[in-house]
């Protein structure tokens, strides 16, 4: 017996091809939300893009029968747009005001009860990203989901980039004088290139070591970069160590940190671009975007020129700069930067169209990026660049990503198994013990 699934606006919104997610059932989609789509699709961003891209997808299935009677999709599924379910009268009592979302549940209600009146009737379920649709739906006995198919995990195990094994000193010794150590002496499974091995002593006493998986996977060596300071920056705990190495290493030109606010990312990434950019002449420019997810991703209704309506969105950036720089003065680090000319601070609206090569590229709350805005920026980078993706996936301001679809995540679990690349997780807070201590508790 197969299953009818009644999909949201919101979720043809996230992903224009969930309509093909659902196997062997009917999928149908109610008038309101063609309605809804048609609204968003003059929208500038990735809303708009895929409002537009669901429309051609749907009026290019037109070609294969009419929609209002039922298509035969190509995963073997059905497709059908409901227009005659609009009916009130089931949740007139309990939701007065005709909203789209209650219309789009009156259909979903309206579809069940009919099922329930046939004899080998359907379960039907009404798919949506919204809670309160879903909390709505289940107060008036209906089935409701979320869409879980655009996940990159499908549980609460984000990659982290490190590993901690406990071993016979013996072991450990031998590490420390050698450099490196065979994996197959440490464990069974197969481990990611570039991972980070956590070793400690099985017995435990205090010895304790910190290497990497070398880039063909069989073997651990010493962290390549073990320096005092960056520009002023030490390193303060264990995974901060990892990102330092990762954010220096020339052989690894794409980098992720994922950590909790005052863990520590934006300096280290911006203390090691400086190094490399200013000091070492590695890259030609150093480049740090972020993007604009509080003011919709439009910053034209600000006063002044572009720099000036970009300040108070790229402040968080500042503040750090202003710290390796040491500036005391109001306007000393714009005279700093202007006199440089090498650094770049910059909104990711504006990166479409561009080829970035030999420069070190940090884009910050990377989080709030869709799947296809971080393919965008990807294909920007060019030779001899390298590009650092770092934010907290716990963080998200976009109305239709989560910890385990934004793009950050995406970028994280799609390159944990490729040479160039490299990922920590930051955990400890080193902002201040009341920071910490508001992260963990709040």
């Amino acid at each position: 017996m197969g299953k009818v699934y009644v999909l949201d606006t919101n979720v043809l919104l996230q992903d224009p091809r969930s309509i093909f997610s659902f196997e062997e059932n009917e999928v149908v989609i109610p008038a309101v939300v063609l309605e809804e789509v048609d609204s968003k699709k003059r929208y500038m961003d990735e809303i708009g893009r895929n409002a537009r891209q669901v429309s051609k997808l749907i009026d290019s299935l037109r070609q294969t029968g009419k929609l209002h009677e039922k298509i035969k999709l190509e995963n073997g599924g059905e497709l059908r747009i409901e227009l005659n379910h609009r009916s009130f009268h089931q949740l007139q009592e309990v939701f007065v005001e005709k909203t789209n979302d209650n219309r789009i549940i009156a259909v979903a209600k309206n579809l069940s009860l009919e099922e329930q009146s046939k004899e080998n009737g359907r379960p039907v379920i009404l798919v949506s990203k919204d809670a309160l649709v879903r909390v709505k739906a289940d107060a008036l006995g209906l089935l409701a989901e979320d869409f879980l198919s655009d996940r990159v995990v499908e549980v609460d195990h984000i990659y982290t980039g490190f590993l901690e094994i406990f071993m016979n000193k013996n072991l450990l010794d031998q590490f420390y004088e050698k450099g490196e150590l065979s994996l197959t002496e440490l464990v069974k499974k197969p481990l990611y290139p570039n991972q980070f091995i956590v070793m400690k002593d099985s017995l435990g006493g205090s010895s304790s070591a910190v290497g990497m998986v070398d880039q063909n996977g069989r073997a651990v060596k010493k962290l390549t970069f073990l320096h005092d300071h960056i520009w002023g920056i030490k390193p303060r705990n264990v995974q901060q160590s990892m990102a330092f190495d990762l954010l220096l290493r020339r052989d690894i030109p794409l980098v992720t940190l994922i950590g909790k606010a005052g863990t520590g990312k934006t300096l280290l990434a911006l203390a090691a671009g400086l190094m490399q950019t200013e000091d070492l002449g590695y890259y030609k420019k150093l480049l740090v975007a972020r993007p604009i997810v509080p003011v919709g991703k439009d910053i034209g209704f600000l006063p002044g020129e572009k720099q000036e309506k970009l300040r108070p969105w790229m402040q968080p950036i500042y503040d750090n700069l202003e710290y390796l720089f040491n500036t005391k003065k109001p306007g000393e680090l714009d005279a700093i930067l202007a006199g440089m000319g090498s650094i770049e601070v910059e909104a990711l609206t504006y990166i479409r169209g561009r080829s970035i090569p030999e420069q070190y590229i940090i884009i910050d709350e990377a989080q709030n990026l869709t799947k296809h805005e971080v393919k965008t920026i990807l294909t920007r980078v060019g030779e001899k660049s390298k590009i650092v993706f770092m934010g907290d996936p716990e963080q998200i301001d976009h109305p239709y990503l989560d910890e385990y679809n934004n793009g950050l995540t995406y970028v994280v679990e799609k390159f944990k198994d490729q040479k160039i690349a490299g990922h920590v997780r930051l955990i400890k807070g080193e902002r201040s013990g009341l920071a910490q201590l508001a992260a963990d508790l709040l």
